[in-house]
């Protein structure tokens, strides 16, 4: 099913939730539906090529998941530093750049070289900015961008009195970004779970309920076709 390029969304992001529900339901382990999330993941970058999408960012480990069982956290890093080893020519023929943001340094070493080995191998690519956060909190991106702000004024490098939002959002993580247009959400629960709260302040929200290993290019495109049909007014009268 094409979609139309009128109204599209330059900067989608997606909470990927269901995997552990989905497995459940086909009385599979956990791991075996975060291995279908995998898969679907590379569906959906597909996807939004195709939709001429150009900013990505998909919530891939939060800082809350480090509380999970040990050897599923184990699992999901595993399949993260496979995923990069296998999609790393494809990623490049694409012209995929690959940007994190949260904590990357709490991975294990083996993932963060990877991960940071791809970023530079992508760096000048333009025709789609793939963002993943790990290891992310949007409370502590928040602290940290104070902490920031903080340490600048106290070096002579920043002046408080001057601060406004634009100030604040280039010390977020996401400063080389703009704010998501669209946030998707799968799995069917309806809330934001501690992302990115600063930056979807005006991004129009589409919850589906089909769960993330099912959720396929035409799942997709409902959601970008939604977004189509909203009228987006920033808290402003549309005359």
């Amino acid at each position: 099913m094409e979609i139309s390029n009128l109204n599209t969304p330059k900067h989608v992001a997606i909470i990927m939730d269901g995997n552990g529900r989905w497995a459940k339901k086909k009385g599979e382990t956990r791991l075996f539906g975060h291995n279908e999330g995998v898969n679907t993941v590379q569906k959906i970058i597909k996807a939004a090529i195709k939709a001429k999408i150009k900013f990505l960012t998909l919530y891939t480990f939060s800082k809350e998941n480090w509380d999970r069982p040990k050897i599923e956290i184990s699992n999901i890093l595993s399949l993260l530093t496979d995923n990069i080893l296998k999609s790393e020519k494809e990623i490049i023929k694409n012209k995929i750049k690959i940007n994190t943001i949260g904590h990357i340094e709490d991975l294990p070493k083996k993932s963060q070289y990877l991960i940071q080995k791809l970023i530079k191998k992508t760096n000048k690519n333009k025709d789609l900015t793939l963002t993943l956060a790990i290891s992310y909190s949007a409370r502590t991106e928040i602290i940290d961008c104070i902490q920031k702000i903080l340490e600048d004024q106290k070096n002579g490098k920043f002046n408080c009195e001057k601060l406004n939002e634009e100030s604040v959002n280039n010390y977020l993580y996401t400063k080389n970004i703009p704010y998501p247009d669209l946030l998707i959400r799968t799995g069917g629960e309806k809330r934001i779970s501690n992302f990115l709260l600063w930056q979807l302040a005006y991004t129009e929200l589409y919850f589906s309920n089909t769960e993330w290993p099912d959720f396929c290019e035409s799942e997709f495109n409902k959601a970008i076709e939604e977004f189509q049909r909203r009228e987006r007014r920033f808290g402003k009268v549309v005359k």
